[in-house]
C-alpha cells in the first residue's frame, strides 16, 4: 500500500518557504551592518583630507560610525590636484598653490604626521625687492642691495619700511587690522566638536564664524570702511590679489582678505612640492586609488551611487564626495542636480630661465629689476606679476610669471633678453569672484551626494579646501549616525532643530 503523501508536500513547499526568508533576512542584515563605503572624485588637498578625516574620526572613538572601502577617482597620472611642481633647467619648483600661513592648523598637523619637510623662504633681513609697476613707470619701488653684511641689511630694511610708511601711510595699519579680524574668526574653525558644529551648508559655515558679511561686499568697499586709503588699494593691495587671485578689488571680501593674509610673513611650503600632503594622507587613509580614470556619469539608485568611468568601469558606493570644481567638467548626473553658474578664473604660469631685459622697464641694469614686479589694475600691462624663483648666477635666472592671457613669444622675447628654456601652464585656478557671492549646496541631493568645492566660492586656498573636507567628514560621520547605523557622539550638526532639518533620514 502506498504511503499518503498529499500531507508532506505542502509541508515541505513552508519550510522552504520559511528557510529562504530566513536567508534573506540574514543576508540583509549582514548587508546593512557592513561599513558604507565611499567614493571620492578629485585626490588634490580637499579629496585627499576627505579620505584622511573619515578615517580619522570614524576610527577615534568620537562616534560609533565607521567607514568602510574608500575610491579616489583622478582623472590624470599624479594626486594632488591644484597643488602640483615644474622641472627647469634640472631643478624643481611650484607650479600651482604655492604658499602656506603660519596659522594653516590643518596643513602643519598634516606635514606633521606625514614627516614632510617644511621649506621657508631664503632668510633676509631685506626681504625681497618690490616694484608695482602701471605699465608706464615703477608708482613704488624699494631700494635693492646686493650687500650680505648684517649691518647694510638693516639700513636698507629700515629705509624700506620708511619709504612704504611715507607713501601709505597709517592705512597699512588699518589694513593689517583687517587681516587680523579675519584671521580670529577663521581660526574658530580649529575649535573643539564641542563649540563647533558639523555644517549642512556653506551659508551657515559662514555665518557661524561670522564671515559671511565678507562674501557679499567686494574687498575694495570692505577696505574703504575699515579706514584703508585709496592709494593703498589701487597699488599694493591690487598687486596682492592679482598675483593671488589674478584678480582686481572688485572680488569679494573674504577671497581679498584671505589673499592680503597670503602675503604676510611666516609663508612656508613643503620641500619638494606641497602635493606631497595629497599623496600621503591618501597612502596614510587605506585608500583604492585609480589614476588616469576620469568619472563620467553619476546615477543615484535608492541606497547606492553608480559612477562610470571614461575606461568603461562602473564602480557603486554609498556616499560620494566630490572634490573638485564641477564648473569646466561634464559629469551627467542622474537625477539631475542645480548649483549656481560659476566661472573659473584662469592663471597662465610661465616659467622662463634666462635673464629679464631691464629697458622694458626703462632701467639700465638687470640688478635695477626689483625680484617681484607686481602690476596695478591697467589695460597698458600685459601680466600680473613676475618674481625670481632662484638666481643661479648673474646670467642666469628662474623666473615666474602669472597672467591673465598667455604670454605670446615676441611679448616674451620684448620683456627678456635671454631665454634659455619656457614651460607655460594653464590653471583653471580659482572661482571669479564677485559679490555678492552665491553658494552651492554641500548636499547636493538631500541623500549622500557631497560637494566640497561649494565653500570654494567663498575663498579658494589649500588650507579652506582642508577646512571644508573636514567639515564634510563630520557631517558624513553624523548623518551616518542619524540614519540608525550608529550613535551620533560628539559630532553635532549645525541643523539640530529638527525644523531646520532638510534631511532624508
Amino acid at each position: 500500500m502506498t504511503k499518503d503523501s498529499s500531507g508532506i508536500l505542502p509541508s515541505f513547499i513552508t519550510t522552504a518557504i520559511l528557510f529562504s526568508s530566513l536567508l534573506i533576512y540574514v543576508s540583509s542584515t549582514k548587508l546593512s551592518a557592513t561599513p558604507p563605503t565611499v567614493c571620492i572624485i578629485g585626490s588634490g588637498i580637499g579629496g585627499s583630507s576627505v579620505a584622511h578625516f573619515l578615517r580619522k574620526y570614524s576610527n577615534s572613538g568620537l562616534n560609533d560610525a565607521q567607514i568602510g572601502e574608500i575610491r579616489i577617482f583622478e582623472r590624470h597620472g599624479v594626486v594632488g590636484g591644484r597643488m602640483a611642481t615644474i622641472t627647469i633647467g634640472g631643478e624643481t619648483f611650484e607650479a600651482g598653490a604655492s604658499i602656506l600661513h603660519p596659522k594653516n592648523y590643518h596643513a602643519l598637523d598634516f606635514s606633521r604626521l606625514l614627516n614632510l619637510t617644511i621649506k621657508k623662504p631664503p632668510s633676509s633681513t631685506c626681504g625681497i625687492s618690490l616694484g608695482i609697476w602701471n605699465g608706464q613707470e615703477f608708482v613704488f619701488k624699494t631700494i635693492n642691495s646686493d650687500s650680505e653684511h648684517w649691518i647694510i641689511q638693516s639700513l636698507v630694511s629700515f629705509a624700506n619700511s620708511m619709504k612704504m610708511f611715507f607713501r601709505y601711510g597709517l592705512s597699512l595699519f588699518s589694513m593689517n587690522n583687517f587681516v587680523k579680524e579675519l584671521l580670529g574668526n577663521f581660526l574658530k574653525y580649529y575649535k573643539p566638536f564641542e563649540f563647533r558644529p558639523a555644517f549642512e551648508t556653506v551659508e551657515e559655515m559662514l555665518k557661524w564664524a561670522e564671515l559671511y558679511n565678507l562674501t557679499q561686499r567686494t574687498l575694495a568697499e570692505e577696505l574703504v570702511d575699515s579706514g584703508v586709503s585709496e592709494r593703498l588699494i589701487q597699488e599694493l593691495v591690487t598687486v596682492i590679489t592679482r598675483v593671488n587671485y589674478g584678480q582686481s578689488v572688485s572680488i569679494s571680501g573674504l577671497a581679498g582678505a584671505v589673499s592680503l593674509a597670503g602675503s604676510g610673513g611666516g609663508l612656508w611650503s613643503i620641500k619638494e612640492g606641497n602635493w606631497q600632503m595629497a599623496a600621503g594622507l591618501i597612502n596614510h587613509s587605506n585608500v583604492l586609488l585609480h589614476l588616469n580614470e576620469e568619472i563620467n556619469s553619476l546615477s543615484h539608485f535608492g541606497d547606492f551611487y553608480e559612477l562610470n568611468s571614461t575606461k568603461g568601469e562602473s564602480y557603486t558606493c554609498h556616499i560620494t564626495v566630490i572634490a573638485t570644481p564641477l564648473d569646466e567638467l561634464n559629469i551627467n548626473f542622474r537625477p539631475g542636480i542645480s548649483i549656481p553658474k560659476r566661472t573659473l578664473q584662469h592663471t597662465h604660469t610661465t616659467f622662463v630661465r634666462g635673464l629679464v631685459n631691464p629697458n622694458y622697464f626703462g632701467l639700465n641694469r638687470v640688478s635695477d629689476v626689483p625680484e617681484l614686479v607686481g602690476t596695478t589694475e591697467t589695460l597698458d600691462v600685459p601680466f600680473s606679476s613676475i618674481s625670481v624663483l632662484k638666481q643661479h648666477n648673474k646670467e642666469d635666472v628662474t623666473y615666474k610669471i602669472f597672467s591673465r592671457e598667455p604670454m605670446s613669444e615676441a611679448l616674451l622675447d620684448h620683456i627678456f633678453s635671454v631665454r634659455n628654456e619656457t614651460i607655460r601652464i594653464d590653471w583653471g585656478a580659482y572661482p571669479h569672484y564677485h559679490a555678492p557671492e552665491k553658494f552651492a549646496p554641500i548636499i547636493l541631493d538631500h541623500q549622500n551626494l557631497y560637494y566640497l568645492n561649494a565653500f570654494e566660492s567663498a575663498a579658494s586656498s589649500m588650507e579652506t579646501s582642508a577646512v571644508a573636507a573636514e567639515n564634510i567628514a563630520r557631517l558624513i560621520l553624523l548623518r551616518l549616525s542619524r540614519q540608525g547605523l550608529s550613535s551620533a557622539g560628539d559630532l553635532k550638526s549645525s541643523a539640530d532643530d529638527p525644523s531646520e532639518l532638510h534631511l532624508d533620514l
